[in-house]
């Protein structure tokens, strides 16, 4: 596999034409030898979620919630276990794995550790899952003093593992909340700051989500807004006054040298989550942007440059009753099945979930829809207004007798791809401007969506409904999922 990056020595070298690998590719060690066999991988039984209490008015800390999805279990739809952190105030967000199918030749390397970077306390928590996976427990703080004092970087948020055994974080900013801090930070394999990723001086102006394929040695990052603004809220002026990003970064991998900026324009603002193909050998990925509310595809050209373009685009609906004349889909999250076959992602302010066939990435087709929350169902105050000029709702279903509230946020797809996993937090401060205290008060919920992986299709599972609004210190924002053995967003292959 030309381009190929294995650890030999505890080092990472890149291997070229057809060489024989030693070091992690030489046994097997975590996750999946690729993405198809990733598919045949057992049914998830267990869910792990960042619940947060910052901005909610309760003072307690955040924790990592573990879920029961086992049908057959008497526990099955509910939280079994509780991780607090130590401290309050962090805003637990996104989360990753010390050890991933990147090390699948690694005999030596165990998915054992989760990685909970707090996105507005900066500390990175590292929680041991193998000991009892029902029950995970808290194995070492990484301190903020101790990243800024040895590199600057502040506000984590992306954690992916490297081949070479380390953990790399994006970080959205310094200390004091500028994007222009912004940077990618190395834990090693015993989570100790080891230092930035990137060269000197070839830091990204904004930070947020990353993804790396070797074999076109190329690393892509996305940016969301300065944490400065951010984390008050979001104020339209601000993308104004250029505090929010609308670029991608193409870097060259290993080396963290910034090879080339693809700027979106109006058409990309806010890119969030980044994407490539799983199947490590393509050239092409997607970024979701979500105050425009495009998917945008990124490809590699013929002359070895990156370029892109909007390959589907949610129009803004005409409303009543909102803070302006039109609501953006926003789009904050989305993923690709393992088989590259399909690609989801969520209209948070909408309510919408979807799906698309993606086997021309080119040219997706829209294939499955549904509405599970958002400003515009029925009840609401807000309406959207039809061509004829009439005001109206989306009908949203009801789940074992609860209404749904927020809307979609964050996904998680099985590995065969024929479940689709929906929490509704977004961040706390946009939380409560958006959705206000029928979300921050009432807390969030988990919803799991069937998929028909053969022709298309989603449906909502009526037996499936986690209330964290029942949580026994009082209503808590469920965020991120991951799932004991790896999934579709945090596993990258080599």
């Amino acid at each position: 596999m030309a381009g190929t990056v294995v650890v030999v020595q505890g080092k990472s070298q890149s291997l070229f034409n057809g060489a024989e690998s030693e070091g992690c590719c030489a046994g097997k060690g975590p996750g999946y030898a690729s993405p198809l066999e990733a598919m045949t991988g057992p049914r998830e039984t267990l869910l792990y979620v960042t619940c947060i209490y910052h901005g909610t008015e309760i003072e307690k800390p955040d924790y990592l919630a573990t879920v029961d999805v086992d049908p057959s279990s008497p526990s099955y739809s509910k939280v079994i276990h509780r991780l607090p952190v130590p401290h309050i105030g962090d805003e637990l967000h996104h989360t990753g794995w010390n050890a991933c199918s990147s090390c699948h030749g690694d005999p030596s390397a165990v998915r054992r550790f989760l990685i909970l970077p707090s996105l507005l306390s900066s500390r990175i928590y590292v929680v041991d899952t193998a000991a009892n996976p029902r029950a995970p427990s808290l194995h070492k703080v990484v301190e903020p003093t101790d990243i800024v004092q040895k590199t600057g970087l502040a506000y984590p948020h992306t954690s992916h593992c490297l081949a070479s055994g380390e953990i790399m974080v994006s970080c959205l900013g310094d200390n004091d909340g500028n994007a222009e801090g912004s940077g990618f930070l190395l834990l090693d394999s015993d989570f100790n700051v080891k230092g930035r990723w990137e060269k000197p001086g070839h830091n990204p102006p904004f930070g947020y989500d990353f993804w790396y394929q070797p074999q076109h040695k190329t690393m892509i990052s996305s940016s969301w807004g300065a944490p400065a603004a951010f984390t008050k809220g979001f104020n339209l002026e601000h993308v104004k006054d250029g505090l929010y990003g609308r670029h991608l970064y193409v870097y060259s991998w290993p080396d963290g040298e910034l090879k080339q900026t693809l700027d979106l324009g109006n058409t990309g603002l806010l890119p969030l989550e980044t994407r490539f193909l799983h199947d490590p050998s393509k050239d092409t990925g997607f970024v979701g942007c979500a105050l425009s509310s495009n998917m945008v595809r990124f490809f590699k050209t013929a002359d070895g440059s990156w370029n892109h373009e909007v390959v589907i685009s949610v129009q803004p609906l005409k409303v009543k009753n909102w803070i302006l004349p039109e609501m953006p889909g926003l789009i904050t999250d989305f993923l690709i099945s393992l088989d590259d076959r399909y690609l989801y992602f969520v209209n948070w302010l909408h309510g919408d979930v979807r799906q698309y066939n993606i086997d021309d990435p080119a040219k997706p087709v829209l294939s499955g829809q549904v509405w599970v929350g958002g400003l515009l169902q029925k009840g609401s105050n807000v309406a959207y207004v039809t061509e004829d000029g009439k005001e109206s709702h989306f009908d949203v279903p009801e789940i074992k007798g609860n209404r749904l509230r927020g809307g979609p946020q964050m996904i998680q797809l099985s590995l065969d791809g024929k479940r689709l996993y929906v929490t509704n937090s977004l961040f706390s401060a946009w939380d409560h401007q958006f959705y206000g205290q029928d979300l921050v008060k009432k807390g969030s919920h988990m919803l799991q969506i069937d998929v028909d992986t053969e022709r298309g299709g989603l449906t909502v599972n009526p037996n499936f409904f986690v209330d964290f609004g029942a949580e026994p210190d009082g209503p808590s924002l469920a965020h991120e999922m991951r799932y004991p053995g790896g999934d579709c967003t945090s596993d990258i292959w080599i």
